[in-house]
């Protein structure tokens, strides 16, 4: 430093130099008051312009773009490592002074902060964090803008598969929601070269309904023509998944099946560092899923459609990988997960207690806890008070939930998750069988109507992959109120495959929609005693 320097330059000759000698202090006094802060304060901007991307290691890059608040925090305290050090050197010279040589930036949150709000204050923010829309706004997922673009790109996609069509893509990769458009900028020639540089995919799991289901999705186009690919106005560090919430999401096994369970199939490699890019946005699914989606990206999800930027990203996925109802093949899967790798994620996401259900204790007075998901519109059971109290009978704890209590997903995963056996007339609410802790029971009441092959493959087919046994309970002709509405020489009785025949409205307007249950309490008694001999220990 300067003043340094002046002072190093000047030796005492003689006696009678003292008194000038003397001043020297007052003059080092001086120079540091005006000198040596404006220095310590342009080193903390170069070290500033120092930090740069292309030091920063990969490790160090994904911590980076997880938190713009903790990237702060680390460019602060170097800077202030560093400030400290040249401090050091003059400490004992400076003069004592109130001001603050480098003021740092306040701490994203500080630990009385995180004190006074709480564990689950923090978690509400988290939770608001993830189902808010950025449209354009700056977040942890972005990079800086001079991170060099690849110069070549890839596209490869999938059209083979029954369920859904899917379009990988890395390299300079463009996205504009609004237009529904991804360019693929560049794209070297082992690409996959679409009829006319362009393909369009609907990124919803049920291909097969083309006339119905996917109509309610948007098409999104994947293009290798990038001639009139737009300039990036954002710029991001992690890839992106694009998906749709049309559809049926609105119903729960739908929500699971077509959107849940492929989401976590085709996101969960990257560990957080995703984004996710939602068309069709339904702000009531992303909210409901919203714990579940912020446990499988740490980014807030963008409402695709109404999205203006032009968002780049080093890789896309556009459409999520679906294997089967309610389910995952293993096999097919890129980083061959399975639906216990699916349950342990929800396990994590909603702070699951229970991972096995263990037997109850009948001597010290255990009670294992049943479950019954009522209905109200239809396949409702109307005796369904002389059936909870069957199983009281029997000896089970028993929860009754009913529409209400499950519109809030996280609470009530919690309530399945505490359950040894879990009762209901097929429908959507069975679906809640994701919570239930491995060797648990799910009773199915199959309705009247031929109605095996529907049951079957949404809730008895995949009950093996997740450690979950399996109860039937097939309701007979008798047990139909469909038996005050039709005589018995109807082919709702004599033929109900003819019914079937007629084409999926008729079927489902009759034994779906069209019936409730009044079950044989004599039987289903019994059933209950058998479950309860399994779920117990003496």
């Amino acid at each position: 430093m300067k003043a340094r320097r002046n002072e190093s330059s000047k030796k005492p000759r003689c006696g009678g130099a003292a008194a000038a000698w003397l001043l020297v202090p007052l003059l080092v006094l001086i120079v540091l008051k005006t000198d040596s802060l404006p220095q310590l304060a342009r080193l903390r901007e170069t070290i500033v312009t120092q930090v740069s991307v292309e030091t920063v290691s990969e490790h160090e890059l994904r911590s980076k773009v997880s938190s713009s608040g903790l990237e702060r925090e680390k460019i602060w305290q170097q800077q202030q490592q560093l400030v400290e050090a040249a401090k050091f050197k003059d400490a004992e010279r400076l003069p004592k002074t109130t001001d603050s040589v480098a003021e740092a930036p306040p701490s994203p949150a500080s630990s009385d902060e995180i004190a006074s709000h709480g564990v689950d204050g923090i978690k509400d923010l988290k939770d608001e964090k993830n189902i808010l829309a950025m449209n354009g706004e700056v977040d942890g997922s972005l990079r800086n803008s001079d991170v060099a673009t690849p110069r070549s790109s890839k596209l490869s996609c999938n059209f083979s598969s029954e369920r859904m069509d899917v379009c990988a893509m890395d390299g300079d990769i463009r996205v504009h929601g609004k237009s529904a458009t991804v360019y693929v900028v560049a794209a070297s020639n082992d690409s996959y070269r679409p009829e006319n540089g362009t393909v369009t995919i609907r990124p919803y799991s049920r291909k097969w309904e083309i006339s119905t289901t996917m109509q309610m999705v948007r098409e999104v186009r994947v293009t290798t023509d990038d001639t009139a690919a737009p300039q990036c106005t954002v710029t991001h560090a992690v890839p992106a998944v694009v998906f749709s919430t049309g559809g049926y999401s609105y119903n729960f096994f739908h929500t699971m099946t077509d959107l849940v369970i492929p989401l976590f199939n085709t996101a969960r490699e990257y560990d957080g560092h995703v984004q996710l890019l939602v068309t069709d946005f339904d702000r009531t699914t992303i909210f409901k899923l919203r714990h579940f989606l912020g446990k499988l990206s740490d980014f807030p999800v963008i409402d695709f459609d109404a999205d203006d930027a032009v968002r780049c990203f080093p890789a896309v996925r556009v459409g999520i990988e679906s294997h089967k109802e309610l389910g995952i093949i293993p096999a097919l899967s890129r980083k061959g997960y399975t639906m216990k790798d699916f349950q342990d994620f929800l396990q994590s996401a909603y702070s699951l207690k229970r991972a096995w259900a263990t037997p109850a204790n009948r001597s010290s007075g255990q009670r294992p806890r049943l479950l019954m998901m009522q209905r109200r519109k239809s396949r409702a059971l109307t005796n369904e008070e002389d059936a909870l109290a069957a199983a009281r009978d029997v000896g089970f704890e028993v929860v009754v939930a009913g529409p209400e209590v499950v519109k809030n997903m996280a609470q009530f995963a919690e309530v399945v998750n505490s359950c040894d056996v879990m009762v209901g007339v097929h429908g959507a609410g069975l679906t809640n069988l994701v919570f239930l802790p491995r060797s648990a029971t799910v009773v199915q009441i199959v309705p009247w109507g031929e109605m095996k092959w529907a049951c079957w493959s949404a809730f008895r087919d995949p009950l093996p992959d997740m450690g979950l046994r399996y109860v039937e309970y097939e309701v007979t002709a008798d047990e139909t109120t469909l038996k005050d509405v039709y005589p018995r020489d109807h082919a709702v009785f004599t033929n109900p495959l003819a019914i079937h025949n007629e084409g999926f409205g008729k079927m489902w307007s009759i034994f779906l929609e069209g019936q409730n249950v009044t079950i044989d309490i004599g039987r289903f008694t019994g059933v209950m005693r058998q479950i309860y001999q399994f779920v117990t220990i003496s």
